[in-house]
């Protein structure tokens, strides 16, 4: 292992820990540091609604943020490999705008909104998953469909913008003929939080995230070899068809499960892989991918924390994310001679 990415890993584990202690010690509620100790050691505060906060509210939601930052930065990073492009992302590509055209058909017309879900009913998760998913999976295999067909990474990416907009389209047609308690619940899920998720749903949101985490992981030897052209991969013994697949398949499930408990999600997906890569400086997706999961956790934490308005309430996570995201994409933009991958 080179000094680097040693260096890089031990630095974003710090800063994990950092950032998830203090989401937990500051919030919307003044709970003092020994208090949080105190609960977080096993024992009794002096308030008992203080328990509460911190175990049922605050460390699910730092649970939440990690893995939600974790993949959706993984899933911009194995799109950007599949399509050869820089500016590929979950968001971008309208791979989320999918996510949550299938949320909408669910909450929206079929009827089974958030209040099934926060009635942590098997059927709510079941449903909400299923049409994030399949909405996700919709619009990857047009994205798929059309890469084969056009080689410009420019186009490509268009193209993709301009599914997004049909999505939204959609999105907004099933608003118009929804009830109104329908469309303010899907207007609320669609602000994006990470505080959505109860300890009791943790378990449902968790294991498909960390399943797919895993899945991509093992994928980084054909990712490796995508990266030298399809004709190398397949020399090299990479069936560049099933890989593809794979791959978007395992984008599909972070996408998904992370549109249908958090809402869509901007930005994350695209602007993490680029700073994992500015921080190793290598194309090696087996140190890659690790570096890019712990900081896609480390600025979902970040922005998790720069939403909290202390006596006052908390942001909308999408309020936030430009913020961060839109500086790192103009970089990216002007200096992409800079950046490994893309020259």
């Amino acid at each position: 292992m080179s000094r680097r990415y040693i260096v890089s890993l031990l630095m974003l584990a710090v800063l994990l820990v950092v950032t998830a202690a203090l989401n937990i010690v500051l919030g919307t509620v003044d709970i003092p540091i020994d208090e949080v100790l105190t609960v977080m050691c096993g024992g009794e505060p002096q308030r008992a609604t203080w328990k509460i906060i911190i175990l049922e509210s605050r460390l699910p939601m730092v649970a939440t943020a990690s893995l939600a930052g974790a993949a959706l930065a993984v899933a911009g990073l194995l799109l950007q490999t599949t399509f050869n492009n820089p500016l590929a992302g979950p968001s971008i590509l309208g791979v989320s705008t999918g996510a949550s055209l299938g949320v909408a058909i669910i909450m929206l017309s079929i009827g089974t909104g958030l209040g099934s879900m926060f009635g942590i009913t098997a059927s709510g998760y079941a449903s909400i998953l299923a049409g994030a998913f399949i909405g996700a999976a919709i619009i990857l295999g047009i994205l798929l469909f059309f890469s084969a067909l056009v080689k410009s990474n420019t186009m490509l990416l268009i193209i993709g913008i301009l599914v997004s907009y049909l999505t939204s389209s959609a999105i907004s047609i099933l608003n118009f003929f929804a009830t109104q308690e329908g469309v303010h619940s899907y207007v609320i899920w669609g602000l994006g939080s990470f505080s959505g998720v109860s300890a009791s749903q943790l378990p449902a949101f968790a294991i498909p995230i960390a399943t797919a985490l895993i899945a991509a992981m093992l994928m980084a030897k054909p990712l490796n070899a995508l990266l030298l052209g399809s004709r190398y991969a397949e020399s090299l013994g990479v069936n560049v068809k099933v890989t593809r697949n794979a791959l978007l398949a395992i984008t599909g499930v972070l996408t998904a499960a992370v549109t249908a408990f958090c809402g869509p999600i901007g930005f994350l997906g695209l602007v993490v892989p680029h700073m994992a890569r500015l921080l190793l400086n290598t194309t090696n997706h087996h140190r890659l991918l690790p570096i890019t999961a712990l900081c896609g956790a480390v600025v979902a934490l970040l922005c998790s924390l720069i939403c909290v308005l202390p006596d006052s309430g908390t942001l909308p996570i999408n309020a936030i994310t430009p913020v961060i995201g839109v500086p790192v994409i103009l970089y990216v933009i002007l200096n992409r001679r800079k950046i490994p991958y893309f020259n």
